[in-house]
């Protein structure tokens, strides 16, 4: 059974993907340890590879995710 998905659906997965997107190309807050930095980091690029996998995108633009995701 294919699931329909809204165009508001696939803007608030575009706005997550940029988030992770932002976290990536940011820096690591202070707090942070280089450990748990680079773990989020990982976390981050794993979810873009996902959200990129996903058949539901239109107009949306995919390259800071491919950027990021690499």
């Amino acid at each position: 059974m294919e699931i329909e998905i809204t165009a508001e659906q696939i803007a608030k997965h575009y706005s997550a993907a940029m988030d992770s997107v932002n976290l990536i190309n940011g820096t690591k807050p202070e707090m942070m340890t280089d450990a748990d930095w680079a773990d989020c980091v990982s976390r981050n690029k794993e979810h873009l590879k996902i959200m990129l996998a996903k058949d539901y995108w239109t107009t949306e633009n995919l390259t800071p995710l491919r950027a990021a995701s690499q």
